[in-house]
Order: structure tokens, then sequence, then C-alpha cells
């Protein structure tokens, strides 16, 4: 959807625009084609991802920042910026994750259970698997997987730890796919995967934060962008630019997402499940 955040955001050749997931840096590339001029600040708490980003990328109008995009308002202010003109959120996991090796997010790959955006944290997926009691492990793959097996699959995973640790992503998928039946073509370990991805990276409190993070960096008539992939996401987007907008903060610019086109889900099948919400500072 890369064309209607171009628009969403409004962008012009002297506008200061906060990239605060840039990844591999695709959101960025389209932003500084878009406006030639403009200034982008790109937040992301992957140095594997900045330094693709930064080879990518050959601007003197970029400043790549290692953060957290709950902390995007300090990173901005620290380079001298007191406001914006707009925010890009592009949430979730990325190509880089899903495809690297050694990062263990992927259960078709035979590899160490990792799920860390940040290597530098110490909280593994390993060690939610190994570690957490069986109740709590439950409720995170109900809570961020809305996975209905959820205690099924927590109760096989403490069964299996006792035998030996568990330490692979196949590893662990395959004991998954033996504990609950299969529905047609979604691997039984799609969802745990998902809960353990987003418990390991809080990424839910990571974007509450940082929608307030943002909503205080905009300058009046600023937009922030939110491009979500599943429905944990999107309601905390909803819900909290309802919130902003009763505050009488942001007026909100898509009633109802804006999803991708028939062509674009075509081209691109991953996009299938993106929502773009947008809402400008008053």
């Amino acid at each position: 959807m890369g064309q209607e955040i171009l628009e969403a955001l409004m962008v012009k050749s002297d506008g200061v625009y906060v990239d605060a997931t840039i990844g591999l840096g695709g959101h960025t590339e389209g932003i500084m084609q878009k406006a030639e001029g403009c200034t982008v600040i790109g937040i992301d708490r992957d140095e594997e991802a900045l330094a693709i980003a930064k080879e990518r990328l050959k601007s003197g109008n970029l400043h790549l920042v290692k953060e957290r995009f709950s902390n995007m308002k300090s990173a901005v202010n620290a380079l001298g910026y007191n406001e914006v003109d707009g925010i890009l959120l592009d949430i979730g996991v990325s190509t880089l994750h899903l495809k690297a090796d050694s990062r263990g997010f992927s259960f078709m790959k035979d590899e160490a259970l990792d799920m860390r955006m940040d290597k530098a944290q110490k909280l593994t997926a390993a060690e939610i698997v190994n570690r957490y009691p069986e109740k709590e492990l439950a409720d995170v793959i109900w809570k961020y997987g809305e996975e209905r097996f959820s205690r099924r699959i927590a109760r096989a995973i403490v069964r299996s730890r006792q035998k030996k640790r568990i330490v692979s992503c196949t590893e662990l998928a395959a004991m998954i796919e033996s504990a609950v039946p299969r529905r047609g073509r979604i691997h039984p370990a799609t969802k745990t995967f998902q809960a353990l991805r987003i418990e390991v990276n809080k990424e839910l409190e990571e974007l509450q934060a940082a929608i307030g993070e943002g909503a205080a960096l905009l300058k009046k008539g600023g937009r922030l962008c939110i491009l979500s992939y599943h429905s944990l996401e999107d309601r905390i987007v909803k819900n909290a630019f309802k919130q902003l907008a009763k505050e009488g903060i942001f007026n909100i610019i898509t009633r109802k997402p804006m999803t991708p086109s028939r062509h674009e889900r075509i081209i691109n099948p991953a996009s299938r499940s993106a929502k773009l919400r947008v809402g400008e500072k008053i």
C-alpha cells in the first residue's frame, strides 16, 4: 500500500517524517523519491535492518536511529527536531525476520527459537517455551494468537519440555502439529508462533505507547499512519484514535481502515490482511 501511504502522509519536499519501523527501507525510499529534499528519521530496534537500510538509502537527509518506536519522541528530539510533519508505523514481522537465517521466527526453518527483533535483549522464544508456567503459556497463546487450542498446546509443550528442552522452530512446530488438528492449509503452529513473537517483543505494549508518542510529536496538521496486519493490532489503533479524537487531539481521516486493492493482493499476497488507519493532529 505504498502509494496510499504516501498520499495519506501528504509528503512535501520541506517536510520532516518519521519512519518508526524502517525495516529494510522500502517506505522511506518511497517518501524520499516522492518528495526530494524532505528529511526522514528512520527508527528500528534491529541493527541488521538498519545496516541494510543505510546501504540502500544513501542520503544526507536521512537519520537512522536504533531505538524502540515506543521511544520515538525522545529519539527525534535528540536529533534537534521538536515536531514532525508525519509518522509511519508499519507494524508486524518483516521479510528480514522471516527469511534471514538464525533469527528463529519461522516454523518452517530448523533453527534456534529466538524471535527477538533486538538481539541485545535477553528474552527469547525458547525462554518462554521452556520456562513459562503452563497457565501463563496458555494465556499468551490465547491472548496473542487467538488460538482456541491454547490450553492443549501449552499442555503438550510442558509435557515435551519435561523430557528435554525445546530448542528449535521445527521441533516446536512438529510438536504442535501432533497435538492439534490441522485446519485447512494453515499450519497448526501459525497462531502459536505469532503469539510467541508478540510476547518476546512486547509488540502490543510497544504499539500502544508509540501512538501516544506519535501524537505528542506531530505538529498541527501532521499525520500518523499505522499499517497493521491482524485484529489485535488494528483494535488497539482504532480505539487509541477514538480516544485521541474524543480528547480533541486527533481528527480521524479513515473512519474505516484502508485495505489493499485486488491487484495488490494478487501481486503481493502478504498484503492481504493489511489495514491502514490515519489520524491528523488538530
